[in-house]
């Protein structure tokens, strides 16, 4: 329960009116039920007679000290009154629309009761989701090198949807049962305390059982929770993978794979299911003995003229048997609560993940780039990085733990308006390298500069405003060409998006498409072909306009023809823009102001393309090999 509360306390606050409005209604609605079922005293007086309401003859004043006996003697007195002046028969016709009158009363307060819940239900839900994803957008990207997507999205999708059916679902029944349960509870003991205390023995042990079941559900929840995952990790990985799949006839073996981890999943759920099942025949059961033993000992009061009258008795079972239902619910809710209370951790995870790209406290604000990119004896090492602090600094080049350096003292200076290519062996730091000037990732010594501010004090939004990149593999959006050139702009204008496609030498493919500007180009842009995407992602960083550039490896995916093309529309880009652009390609990059080879990490030859060739080093050996 202290879990549910904290869950609540997290995510409940902004909804307190539709709360307290919910208390109000149930409040109403249960007082209603416990005078609507008053009429049933007198009706069975009238068609049993009893003989009961026979002392009433005047009416009593009210008496603090004897609230029951005033109570039952005025209401005793009404109806006696009533049968002398209308008789019995229209009588009971007058209690029956005093008991139908206060039922539709009752029924309307409970609707509003339960309606007033679901948008705290359905808001609590889509706040969860956008932090999710809020979260996800603002966590850095190591988190994500070591966390499966497939994951991430069973979090988002069946965890949340868990913790929607589980304890969303069960807002209403736990806002609502207690006010019943107090208000039916305080009822019985009005009515006759003997029988109510003789009651309540039995209400710890109905409690006991429940629990039991309830604490094995949650840890059950949290392994199906966690198959889930990884059912969803492999349906990721399918789709990511189906061309190979195929290619290599592995479907069977792909199948049986899916079928173990699924059939597992399988195995856990329905092991959950069947313990969640037991919660109604239970507490059908527990509830029927409680009622026959409440009927024994209550007749027994009954027979011997003690405490309780017959018709009392009678409305004591409606009202005992009315709390029994909120009870239900409660062991219920005690099933249900545990299993989404195992999605919560999960969820919890990535909500509490820590950021360690953090915005400084006082961050210096640029709008321009002046002068240079300076790299100054950087040191990065992936492993730690995603745990780093700033006072673990002090390592030694030997490792960072017991991960290895990317980058060892890597020291570089970009001068505005210069073209810097960086070639050497794949794995050798140049991408890791570019990824730290937008601070994807942070060093763990040294420092990256731009016009000499670190970037570590430079806000995160003007940072990467700042710089444009054109990647490898072009990602873009199921969306229209226009919405992937403009994305990231605000209100762009039509012209300024053609002007773009145009120097990207992408207007002529779009225009000849279905609907222009206006044609979506599918999944990832998967309607495109290699060389027409990348010159949308590059016409998205024309319209970006960016004084920094970076090109990771731009053509090396693309056939000749298309290579010219993006060539050209690169040109177009770099023009009076500083460049950073990583390429296996030698040829791409003759013309940079400034290359360097990257070795294991360190920057072991820097020159111009003629400069290098005559060293005969590295660079020598990485053209002859290409040419």
């Amino acid at each position: 329960m202290k879990e549910f509360l904290q869950v609540l306390r997290r995510f409940v606050p902004p909804y307190k009116k539709y709360l307290v409005a919910s208390v109000v209604f149930n409040i109403l609605s249960a007082m209603l039920n416990i005078f609507s079922f008053a009429a049933l005293i007198p009706i069975l007086q009238i068609l049993f007679q009893t003989g009961d309401a026979e002392a009433a003859t005047a009416w009593m004043p009210w008496d603090w000290t004897n609230i029951q006996a005033v109570l039952m003697n005025n209401l005793n007195y009404a109806v006696n009154q009533l049968i002398a002046s209308f008789g019995q028969t229209t009588t009971l016709l007058f209690i029956g629309l005093f008991l139908a009158v206060t039922t539709a009363l009752k029924t309307t307060a409970y609707f509003l009761s339960s309606a007033t819940i679901i948008p705290i239900r359905t808001g609590v839900v889509r706040d969860i989701r956008n932090q999710l994803y809020q979260k996800i957008t603002s966590l850095p990207l190591g988190f994500f090198s070591e966390e499966r997507k497939g994951d991430i999205i069973a979090r988002m999708s069946g965890d949340v949807q868990e913790v929607e059916t589980s304890i969303m679902s069960s807002l209403d029944m736990l806002f609502k049962n207690p006010i019943l349960i107090v208000v039916y509870f305080s009822t019985l003991l009005f009515v006759s305390w003997q029988l109510t205390l003789f009651t309540i023995v039995f209400v710890p042990i109905f409690g006991w059982f429940m629990g039991i079941v309830g604490r094995k559900l949650k840890r059950q929840s949290i392994e199906a929770q966690a198959l889930w995952s990884d059912t969803m990790s492999q349906v990721e990985e399918t789709l990511g993978g189906l061309r190979i799949i195929k290619a290599f006839c592995a479907e069977a073996i792909m199948n049986k794979r899916f079928d173990k981890i699924n059939s597992k999943y399988r195995d856990d759920i329905m092991r959950v299911n069947i313990r969640q099942t037991l919660a109604h025949p239970m507490s059908e059961f527990l509830g029927t003995v409680m009622i026959i033993i409440v009927l024994w000992f209550g007749g027994i009061l009954v027979l011997s003229g003690k405490a309780i009258t017959g018709p009392t008795f009678i409305y004591y079972m409606v009202i005992l048997y009315s709390i029994i239902q909120p009870l239900k619910d409660f062991s219920k809710a005690g099933y249900n609560i545990p299993k989404g209370l195992a999605s919560m951790e999960r969820i919890d995870k990535i909500l509490n993940a820590e950021n360690d790209i953090k915005e400084p406290e006082n961050p210096k604000h640029i709008t321009t780039f002046e002068h240079q990119i300076e790299f100054r004896h950087v040191w990065f090492g992936y492993k730690a990085s995603t745990n780093t602090s700033s006072n673990q600094t002090s390592s030694t080049s030997e490792g960072l733990g017991e991960a290895i350096w990317v980058l060892k003292d890597v020291s570089l200076v970009i001068p505005k308006g210069k073209t810097v290519a960086l070639v050497g062996q794949s794995g050798g730091g140049k991408s890791t390298l570019v990824d730290l000037i937008p601070r994807y990732y942070d060093v763990q010594k040294g420092e990256v500069l731009i016009d000499g501010i670190n970037v570590k004090d430079l806000g995160i939004h003007d940072l990467r405003q700042l710089i444009g990149n054109v990647n490898q593999e072009a990602i873009l959006f199921n969306d229209t060409f226009r919405n992937n050139i403009a994305f990231g702009s605000t209100n762009p204008s039509e012209e300024a998006i053609e002007d773009a496609a145009r120097i990207a030498n992408a207007y002529d493919f779009v225009m000849q498409s279905e609907k222009g500007f206006d044609t979506s180009i599918g999944d990832r842009g998967g309607r495109l072909s290699g060389g027409q995407r990348q010159r949308v992602s590059i016409a998205r960083a024309i319209m970006k306009n960016p004084p920094i550039l970076i090109l990771d490896e731009a053509t090396s995916a693309l056939d000749t023809e298309s290579e010219r093309l993006v060539q050209q529309a690169l040109e177009h880009l770099m023009k009076s823009r500083t460049t950073v652009a990583i390429a296996h390609r030698l040829s791409t990059i003759k013309n940079a102001d400034i290359i360097c080879v990257l070795h294991e990490g360190q920057i072991v030859e820097k020159g111009t393309h003629d400069e290098l060739l005559a060293i005969d080093g590295y660079y020598k050996k990485l053209h002859d090999m290409q040419s």
